[in-house]
């Protein structure tokens, strides 16, 4: 995608997605227990999720004309922000009407779950190696 700003999201589609325009999405991981994000996020699950999806609607805001933009952002404990699992719901129903298996959307989140678990396991091995005495 070719953009005179310099900004790029993570990824567009060839095909189009909706009100005849592809698809377009940028995801973050926003880390839950952050100091700058503890605050919200011991009040409300999603939080940082959710802030972090708002800026980045903000940052692509100009992508509105041309294309259907989504933010899918998680959080480190892995909390969806809500437009971010409106799509991948929507995007299981797709594959649920080729497919004809009802269970489609389970397990693209199900896929999601793992993945998150593997960033969530590197991310304790990371913190444990910052103490002195870490054993491995």
């Amino acid at each position: 995608m070719m953009r005179q700003d310099g900004k790029r999201p993570d990824g567009t589609t060839l095909l189009l997605w909706a009100r005849g325009k592809p698809l377009t999405w940028d995801m973050t991981v926003a880390d839950t227990y952050a100091e700058s994000h503890l605050a919200a996020t011991t009040l409300t699950a999603g939080a940082a999720a959710d802030k972090a999806a708002a800026n980045k609607e903000m940052k692509y805001s100009a992508l509105a004309s041309t294309h259907v933009f989504f933010a899918i952002d998680f959080e480190t404990s892995g909390v969806m922000n809500r437009l971010a699992v409106d799509l991948v719901s929507e995007i299981g129903r797709r594959i649920s009407s080729v497919t004809e298996d009802i269970r489609e959307t389970m397990f693209l989140f199900q896929r999601l779950s793992v993945a998150l678990q593997s960033l969530q396991r590197g991310n304790a091995i990371s913190f444990q190696a910052t103490f002195a005495n870490s054993e491995m």
